[in-house]
């Protein structure tokens, strides 16, 4: 289980990249259409005045159900321990273990 801190630190992120979303893309989409190079360094300046934490690059999947960051999955939002489990246990639909 993950530090509930972490997980918190995680969702603020999100919400963070949520709001600053658009602001952030119509800023980047106005410094592809400019020519002029100080107009460029102009918006670069407002770009980086946005927080750091309003940066997509920076989330972190992370497991639904523990908060684990690393080994997750995607397609289920799970980590390996928790998708393993949760397939023995029959849970999660059209998952079976593999045997040849």
């Amino acid at each position: 289980m993950a530090k509930k801190s972490m997980i918190q630190r995680e969702k603020k992120r999100q919400a963070l990249v949520k709001k600053y979303q658009t602001e952030r893309k119509n800023i980047k989409n106005s410094i592809k259409l400019s020519s002029n190079f100080i107009e460029k360094i102009e918006l670069q300046k407002k770009l980086q005045k946005l927080p750091r934490n309003s940066a997509k690059c920076r989330l972190r999947n992370r497991c639904w159900m523990t908060g684990r960051s690393r080994g997750v999955y995607s397609d289920f939002g799970l980590s390996r321990h928790v998708f393993r489990e949760m397939s023995h246990e029959c849970l999660l639909p059209g998952i079976t273990k593999s045997s040849w």
